[in-house]
């Protein structure tokens, strides 16, 4: 369904429109942790998130035509912002977005910017999923899937080549789930070059679809999620990474929202990193123990930083009333 070859040709498609983005050994939370923890730092990616890969690779394979009409999206936010900068970068494709209309403002104020039409739709990110297709259906532009789409999983891919090459002994990847684009993609492209490496997905208590769709071996492509910081992997497990990634992904744990507030102020604290809360599941799991790796080469792909500035402020609040700085 989809392989190696497919990611190299997301790789050229994608060319100098993306950084090649830093894999960054983190010494204090490998302190911390007792394993080797090394970051892959997608929240410096354009428009601060992975997502913008798949966005590319997905217009650049359309054709002129389908361009000239444009496209429609549904989106938490990050891929919004990576299909807006992609129709811009690749000749101005006309877009529209559907997000839920508790989307974080920094996210709707970046949109703004690439002058896209944005149209805020229900609590959850499957409301936005139904507006978005039938506004697809009606105006006869071509759907553009967060995660389901073997296109937009060969981009998202491109983060899993990239730490191969830099990491190649890296034995333990840690990745946020979501939809499971990202995660497939990965999976793919990291087990190709080392079969032996541990894929963990890591997911939030309040939206645990692919947790419980690789458990119970049955798709959940919709989920009526609990309120969450982790917007970006609320709802849905994708039916195309299930099937890509179901004899990939060596294992899923869980995360609640404390310890992801608590994993965004690690990364604040100690590398000076701001990373949203999808972004910081993986640590998480590292710093609460959710995963068994003691003295292993760890990478946790931190998948975005596109936080709320209002929630940073919150969570620094809370540790400096609570440490009395």
């Amino acid at each position: 369904m989809l392989g190696l070859k497919d990611i190299l040709i997301a790789r050229q498609n994608t060319g100098n429109l993306l950084r090649n983005t830093p894999l960054q050994h983190s010494f204090l939370l490998s302190e911390r942790v007792g394993s080797d923890v090394w970051l892959k730092l997608e929240n410096l990616q354009r428009t601060g998130a992975f997502k913008v890969r798949g966005a590319i690779n997905k217009i650049a394979s359309l054709s002129v035509e389908q361009r000239a009409r444009g496209v429609v999206a549904p989106s938490s936010g990050n891929f919004a912002l990576g299909v807006a900068y992609a129709a811009r970068a690749l000749g101005g494709v006309p877009v529209n977005l559907f997000m839920p209309v508790n989307t974080p403002a920094s996210k709707v104020d970046k949109l703004a910017e690439f002058g896209s039409k944005i149209f805020l739709v229900g609590e959850q990110y499957d409301d936005a999923d139904d507006a978005s297709m039938e506004f697809q259906r009606e105006h006869d532009l071509t759907y553009t899937d967060s995660f389901d789409d073997p296109l937009i999983i060969a981009g998202q891919g491109t983060v899993g080549l990239e730490i191969m090459e830099e990491l190649p002994d890296a034995e333990a990847l840690l990745v946020p789930i979501g939809g499971g684009g990202l995660i497939a993609g990965v999976s793919v492209a990291a087990k190709a070059v080392n079969p032996s490496i541990k894929i963990i997905g890591v997911q939030v208590e309040a939206s645990p679809s692919a947790y419980l769709s690789l458990k119970e071996g049955r798709c959940y492509e919709r989920y009526e999620h609990d309120p969450t910081i982790c917007e970006g992997l609320a709802g849905g497990f994708g039916i195309v990474p299930f099937r890509i990634a179901k004899d990939l992904i060596d294992e899923v744990v869980l995360v609640n929202e404390e310890e992801t507030r608590e994993a965004i102020f690690a990364l604040l604290e100690a590398e000076h990193l701001v990373v949203e809360g999808s972004g910081a599941v993986g640590v998480a799991a590292l710093l609460f123990d959710k995963v068994n790796l003691k003295g292993r080469k760890v990478v946790a792909v931190i998948s975005g930083g596109n936080i709320d500035v209002d929630l940073l402020f919150e969570i620094v609040g809370e540790h400096l009333q609570r440490e009395e700085r």
